[in-house]
């Protein structure tokens, strides 16, 4: 079961990034797309999904935020991801601070997915030190 649950994560992962990145690039055109009801709604729904299948992962493996190093440092990137990905696709004043924070909400997706490969907090930091 467990196996199952990481698939269903990996791939809520891969389609969260894939559609985060087509809306950026959307943003950064200036494209009526943007707006469209489905592009609002879906993200949502897989999020949903990578949410319940990371909950279901920590409670199957036991470890949990504030407890497990590594989990802690996922959770707040997550939490920095979310905040600047709002601005990137729609609360940041201007077209440039939006594309500034689109490229900073990569860079912590980068970050989180190599904490989460390497299981240490600092994930691809950890090689600068």
């Amino acid at each position: 079961m467990y196996l199952a649950v990481k698939y269903v994560h990996v791939i809520s992962v891969v389609l969260s990034l894939t559609g985060f990145f087509l809306r950026g690039i959307l943003m950064m055109r200036d494209s009526p797309l943007l707006g469209a009801r489905w592009i609002r709604v879906v993200p949502h729904i897989n999020d949903t999904v990578l949410l319940v299948a990371a909950l279901s992962l920590a409670a199957m493996s036991g470890q949990y935020p504030f407890v497990v190093g590594w989990v802690t440092a996922k959770v707040l990137g997550v939490i920095a991801y979310i905040i600047l990905g709002a601005l990137a696709l729609r609360d940041a004043s201007t077209r440039r601070m939006r594309i500034v924070c689109w490229f900073a909400s990569l860079a912590v997706f980068g970050w989180i997915v190599s904490v989460a490969l390497t299981r240490q907090p600092l994930g691809f930091l950890a090689a600068a030190n």
